[in-house]
């Protein structure tokens, strides 16, 4: 009862804080949507029981917490790597957070609250809290700078630690209704508000996130300076003057996206994550101040990485030297950098998207990189991660940032602790509502209830999706209720690999998909890429809604030279690769033939259970005395879960014909 007195309570200050603007699309949140669903809630589940705590050990034995003891204290030396360290613990207290607010458990409750007493503790007087200058302000390492906030356009990342605790601790309330984390937060965050905007300090944060975080600060406490001071951030960048004509992108300030104002950038560039943060708090402000412009510039940007530098999987960020974009069509398989991150971000600012603009597109890029290129940096045991997420991994030389293999933990461990905090909020991406239409965005087996007209309407969907393409859904009004349901139909079922000409489908004519209502034909629109049905729903009512799962070869635009003449292969969502542990051939060594065709089948025992592709492919190689073989692949997201090895996504077609 008092989780839900709380979440009423957000709910009214929201109300007061929009201001008469905001997203006219609201997502369902994740606390009213119970999952049902095979293939996401026993992640959710391992996430809980071993991602959560393992992440909460290794902070422990790394020394993370034992950096804000000694900022207690001030004794002491910073005792590991990077001045960001301190957002790993943020992190995953938000993470366990959303885990909490579905799962109670007083023992991780009462550990979080141990730990905000030692955040707390190590938070200075006037509310600055960054362990790597508290613990000796005289000699703080050399990315913090010689004072406060005179690195952080740079490599402090003093505002960044400021974001995430800030998320952590609106998670934080809102799964526990204690204001202990929260009092921090504000408390740091007031003194953001003193010490920069008009008249005050000004600068482009280095490293982006704090913007998204005092929208949210903002959205639970209705106070508007933390809302201006998010739009004053946004409105520094293109003022500090860097070397124009310089390429670097690190000396023009493109690597910070500070190169342009935010209102005059048109492309994705530089650092993938600080990208990704930046371009969904650019939403979330412009959603809530009705700024045109700000939306104008980030559908260009949108439409920039779309069409020109995301990979096949939804991989974002190829170029190692700076974890950053590179320029138009530079997607290299070889040195492919993907960072989890990136991906994360890249949900979190396709969500926000598609709250501005109500169209599929964003889903379906959403969908493309949830399942491949983000779920990719998790292993199935829920505890050894990729920081970088390869296109192909062939024996000899590899580029130093490769990861041929998954680790339990990095030196900069962004990426775990990153997705600890994503996988509990998930079913917060399912459903979403504007009045009397409802959107059905991911197709995950889960209930949620929606207040339609003052009338209480129950949706509950069953599938056993991303394997199978056949849905159904119950639709259960308390009363017969007017409203639309808007089904996604997804790009891949109707022919498009991607929103743009990047990739596309060989096959050109392949199944449709069909809908009936309560086993009959029934009249729909196709709006915006969503199946609708408007229509007076009753108690009972069902819908069968079926996709066609056909395999399908992808190909790429010719101006990706590296995939000239190569195929890569999808069914439904799911993006395939070939890895050594199945296949006998090596995978550098094959050529697939154009015509193959692949059988397919859901193996419950291989990898957690998942859909194999079986095919032949002709292998170059000695070893197979350079004849046909056989060839199986496995979800992209699935692989190294089984020791070392070769893998790719591409294939070159082979030019032989089949039986040699």
């Amino acid at each position: 009862m008092k989780r839900i007195f709380i979440f009423l309570v957000l709910i009214a200050n929201l109300s007061h804080a929009q201001n008469l603007q905001d997203y006219t699309i609201k997502p369902i949140e994740f606390t009213k949507v119970k999952l049902l669903d095979k293939f996401w809630l026993p992640r959710i589940e391992t996430n809980k029981l071993v991602t959560i705590p393992t992440s909460f050990a290794r902070c422990e034995n790394t020394g993370r917490i034992k950096n804000f003891e000694m900022a207690a204290s001030k004794t002491g030396k910073f005792c590991t790597t990077f001045v960001f360290d301190d957002t790993d613990i943020y992190k995953t207290i938000e993470g366990a957070s959303y885990s909490l607010a579905v799962y109670p458990d007083k023992k991780l409750e009462g550990y979080i609250d141990s730990l905000v007493v030692v955040i707390a503790n190590a938070q200075e007087p006037d509310g600055y809290l960054y362990t790597a200058r508290t613990i000796n302000p005289a000699n703080p390492p050399s990315w913090s700078g010689k004072q406060r906030w005179v690195n952080e356009g740079n490599m402090s990342h003093e505002l960044y630690n400021s974001g995430h605790l800030i998320e952590s601790a609106v998670a934080h309330y809102q799964a526990t209704g204690k204001r202990n984390l929260l009092d921090i937060a504000i408390k740091n965050a007031d003194l953001l508000v003193n010490t920069f905007g008009e008249g005050k300090l000004a600068v482009a944060p280095g490293h982006e996130i704090i913007e998204m975080a005092l929208v949210r600060l903002y959205r639970i406490t209705s106070n508007e300076k933390y809302l201006n001071l998010a739009k004053f951030f946004i409105n520094q960048r293109g003022i500090k003057k860097y070397d124009t004509k310089d390429s670097n992108p690190w000396k023009n300030g493109a690597y910070w996206q500070d190169h342009l104002p935010i209102t005059q950038q048109a492309e994705a560039v530089g650092h993938a994550v600080r990208a990704m943060y930046l371009y969904a708090g650019v939403a979330d402000v412009a959603a809530l101040t009705g700024d045109k412009m700000y939306v104008a510039a980030i559908d260009k940007i949108w439409d920039n990485m779309c069409s020109k530098k995301m990979y096949v999987n939804g991989g974002i960020g190829a170029v190692p030297d700076g974890e950053r974009f590179g320029d138009n069509y530079e997607l290299p398989n070889a040195t492919a950098y993907n960072e989890t991150c990136a991906a994360i971000g890249n949900v979190y600012w396709n969500q926000r998207m598609f709250l501005l603009h109500g169209n599929s597109k964003y889903i379906d890029v959403m969908e493309k990189v949830m399942y491949n290129a983000l779920l990719s940096g998790v292993g199935l045991d829920g505890k050894t991660f990729f920081y970088t997420n390869a296109m192909q991994i062939f024996d000899g030389p590899k580029h130093k940032d490769v990861e041929p293999g998954r680790s339990g933990w990095f030196e900069c461990s962004c990426c775990p602790t990153n997705m600890s905090r994503f996988l509990p909020s998930l079913s917060g991406y399912i459903y979403a509502q504007t009045q009397n239409q409802v959107y059905i965005n991911l197709f995950v087996a889960s209930s949620t209830n929606l207040n339609i007209g003052n009338h209480s309407v129950s949706i509950t969907q069953k599938n056993n999706y991303p394997w199978d393409g056949n849905l159904n859904f119950d639709i259960e009004p308390t009363v017969a209720t007017n409203f639309a349901l808007k089904f996604r139909l997804p790009g891949w079922a109707n022919n498009e690999a991607i929103p743009s000409d990047l990739y596309k489908f060989q096959q050109k004519n392949q199944g449709k998909f069909s809908i009936k209502l309560n086993g009959k034909a029934v009249k729909y629109k196709l709006i915006d890429g969503y199946v609708t049905i408007e229509r007076t729903w009753q108690p009972g009512d069902k819908i069968e809604y079926v996709l066609p799962m056909e395999v399908k070869n992808v190909i790429a635009n010719d101006i990706l030279k590296e995939d000239m003449n190569k195929l890569s292969f999808q069914r439904g969502p799911i993006t395939y690769c070939a890895e050594a542990a199945d296949n006998v051939a090596k995978i550098s060594a094959l050529e697939i033939l154009e015509t193959q065709k692949f059988k397919y089948a859901y193996h419950p025992e291989l990898l957690n259970g998942v859909v194999q592709l079986e095919g032949k492919a002709h292998s170059k190689s000695s070893t197979e005395n350079n004849k046909d073989v056989a060839l199986k692949l496995i979800p992209y997201y699935a692989w190294a879960n089984r020791g070392l090895g070769e893998m790719s996504v591409w294939f070159p077609v082979s030019i032989l014909t089949s039986g040699n």
